[in-house]
């Protein structure tokens, strides 16, 4: 078990940073403007918090980030979602059996980890895009870590999927924070 308190905290604070006139700013999540990754991450705080949970949203594989779906209040309702997540994830009941998240049941310690690569990922992603500072621990960033390498090295290609893009040489000396978003297909070095 690990605490994502850390990390939903940090990207809480960011979100309630983010001016409206931001919304539509490119991230380093090229299918995603910042609005439509608002939503994304609005929507995995939630599914991932019914996850530990064990209940069952019914629901498949969510739509993707749309920022005209952005609740009014989205500057207070995705932080109280975060901070839920990581209430959700304190249970180590969560952590054991099965669940699922949108639409794919896994093990409770594997979502526990992809939803902490969502949280710290997306995290990074949405602080580049808005011109903030993103500290989410590095517990947090080496439990994202732990999920990425399932997935990176040689011969992964294929399972990277959709998930993630191709890897990325990330610089010498590059920060344990680099070296993630580097794996994800992400360039460290990314700027708005």
């Amino acid at each position: 078990m690990h605490d994502l308190g850390s990390a939903t905290a940090a990207l809480a604070t960011l979100v309630k940073h983010i001016d409206d006139s931001q919304l539509a700013a490119p991230t380093p999540c090229s299918a995603y403007a910042l609005g439509d990754l608002l939503d994304h991450v609005d929507g995995l705080a939630l599914a991932f918090t019914v996850a530990a949970r064990k209940e069952s949203s019914g629901e498949g594989p969510p739509p993707p980030g749309d920022a005209s779906r952005l609740a009014q209040d989205w500057r207070t309702r995705i932080p109280r979602r975060l901070e839920e997540l990581a209430t959700a994830w304190r249970d180590p009941a969560a952590w054991e059996g099965t669940t699922a998240a949108g639409g794919v049941e896994m093990d409770g310690a594997t979502t526990a980890l992809v939803a902490t690569n969502e949280v710290v990922v997306h995290g990074w992603d949405i602080a580049r895009a808005s011109g903030q500072e993103f500290e989410p621990g590095d517990e947090s960033v080496a439990a994202a870590r732990a999920f990425v390498e399932m997935f990176s090295g040689p011969g992964t290609e294929a399972m990277r999927g959709e998930i993630f893009g191709p890897e990325v040489a990330a610089a010498e000396g590059a920060t344990a924070m680099e070296q993630l978003v580097a794996m994800t297909g992400r360039d460290p070095r990314w700027t708005a």
